[in-house]
């Protein structure tokens, strides 16, 4: 962590402005460029101040999921009758406990706007579906389940429906060209359209007040020189989580401390600092996204067991569920077992993740065999894929209710693939803001002037996650910061 100072800068000691802008906005990630656009078209100059030598941040190197729902015009198309309702008793079990239930509302009531929204912006959607498991969708298609949605616990719940939207790639697929960066080149394009202006290379250090307390400015660097940069209505914070600031990780998140994954090294936490010297509320900072490492064609095929031999996770459900129960719930210990057939099944099935697929650590005729080849205790994982086998030669998984068309029991040869310590991930919590995206002081009122959006604040999950989340409340509640501050 840095030791530069983060408290406050008074505007006394300003002896004049470098720059100025009506709105500021720190960070050129997907929701600092929602905020751009959001100023921008309602009247606004806008300034953006951007760490790095270009916009993007981790959205641009994404897999470019935006969860919405409620019966977006991309659902319909494809078939699939949704309500905000539907999205919301969903989310509020996926993402809890402790959501922010008025977050959750507006966010839901407004998917659709801002579906809407993001295609006047010119992203592009493809009318298709993806059915099968994966982190990402390796075709063109436009539309899957990214959530567990379709999948026990929450399947049940309510009539599932796919939520994850994704712009359309060109095909075949380059390294360059992900949904992440077709969504962040588009809409990084409507703010210079607008007239939005950049400023590569700065980072931001500190907050500006006037005498009444209210965010009249920010305080940066580029190259070694300091720049005072003012901001005649707002401020808005957008500059990321804090997975790469250790002595934060250490702080609030130590589980998934130097595991950091699906991240940039930018997201060092700097914004949240700054707002907290202000005096800033934070929530849900021990909440993370994990990543699970393997490809989810080959968990969906097998059983996953934990280090005592037993299984804990329908292994169809959302991938990052995996990561999570695996890291927070079973000591990061896991074992893929599976035959011969689901083997080479899962690894010629299409996938976004091929770099996943592991070989098998240990090959045996018998469970019996395979099971003290990994050290397992005696009669463990015999008695797990025994329950497991009797109930599927049925077709059935009444322990964790993996749906029927991945069940099938497990012949031989077996196999079992070492998924220890495969986890990493990003962080969750920040500043608290309101439903209008500003930041709110430890006494509950909001912070004059200064607003804030994305991972540097505690969004709509307070546990769990859902592919898609980051960047939906990012975007949703970036535009509404934007809004916000022009108004102000």
């Amino acid at each position: 962590m840095s030791n530069s100072p983060v408290r406050p800068v008074s505007i006394r000691d300003i002896g004049s402005w470098d720059l100025e802008s009506d709105i500021v906005i720190a960070g050129f990630g997907i929701a600092g460029v929602s905020a751009a656009i959001g100023a921008a078209e309602s009247g606004a100059d806008v300034l953006v101040l951007e760490r790095t030598g270009g916009g993007g941040g981790a959205a641009a190197l994404s897999g470019g999921i935006v969860y919405l729902g409620g019966g977006t015009r991309l659902q319909k198309a494809c078939g699939f009758d949704d309500t905000p309702e539907n999205m919301k008793t969903f989310l509020a079990a996926a993402l809890g406990p402790g959501v922010d239930e008025a977050k959750l509302d507006v966010y839901c009531e407004g998917s659709v706007d801002h579906f809407d929204w993001l295609e006047s912006c010119g992203v592009p959607y493809k009318e298709g579906f993806w059915s099968q498991p994966g982190w990402e969708c390796p075709e063109d298609d436009s539309l899957m389940y990214s959530g567990g949605e379709n999948a026990a616990p929450f399947s049940s719940l309510v009539d599932p429906a796919p939520r994850g939207h994704l712009a359309r790639v060109p095909m075949p697929r380059t390294g360059d060209q992900g949904a992440g960066h077709v969504l962040m080149t588009t809409l990084i394009a409507k703010a210079a359209d607008l007239g939005v202006r950049v400023e590569s290379d700065v980072r931001v250090q500190r907050l500006v007040v006037d005498d009444t307390g209210r965010v009249v400015g920010i305080v940066a660097q580029r190259f070694g020189d300091t720049l005072a940069v003012r901001a005649r209505r707002g401020v808005v914070l957008a500059t990321g989580s804090f997975a790469y600031n250790d002595e934060m990780m250490q702080a609030y998140a130590p589980r998934l401390y130097q595991r950091p994954a699906a991240t940039v090294e930018e997201h060092d936490g700097r914004g949240i600092l700054m707002a907290q010297a202000l005096g800033a509320r934070l929530a849900h900072m021990d909440a993370c996204e994990v990543a699970f490492f393997c490809d989810p064609q080959l968990i969906a095929r097998g059983v996953l067991v934990n280090g005592r031999g037993q299984r804990y996770v329908a292994e169809d459900t959302y991938p990052g569920r995996v990561g999570q129960l695996t890291l927070y719930q079973n000591d990061n210990q896991a074992f893929l077992v599976l035959d011969e057939r689901a083997y080479e099944e899962g690894m010629e099935a299409p996938s976004s993740s091929p770099q996943l697929r592991h070989r098998p650590t240990w090959v045996c005729e018998t469970v019996a065999e395979l099971e003290s080849e990994m050290g397992l205790p005696a009669g463990a994982l015999t008695a797990t894929v025994g329950l497991y086998n009797e109930h599927a030669e049925q077709g059935t998984d009444p322990v964790l209710g993996k749906k029927p068309e991945w069940v099938r029991p497990i012949g031989s040869p077996i196999a079992a693939i070492d998924l220890r310590n495969m986890t990493g991930g990003f962080t969750l919590g920040g500043l608290q803001t309101s439903v209008h995206s500003e930041v709110l002081h430890v006494d509950g009122e909001p912070i004059r002037g200064l607003y804030a959006a994305g991972r540097c604040t505690s969004g709509l999950s307070a546990w769990g996650y859902c592919s898609g989340i980051s960047l939906g409340d990012g975007s949703f509640f970036g535009r509404r910061a934007g809004i916000r501050a022009a108004a102000s």
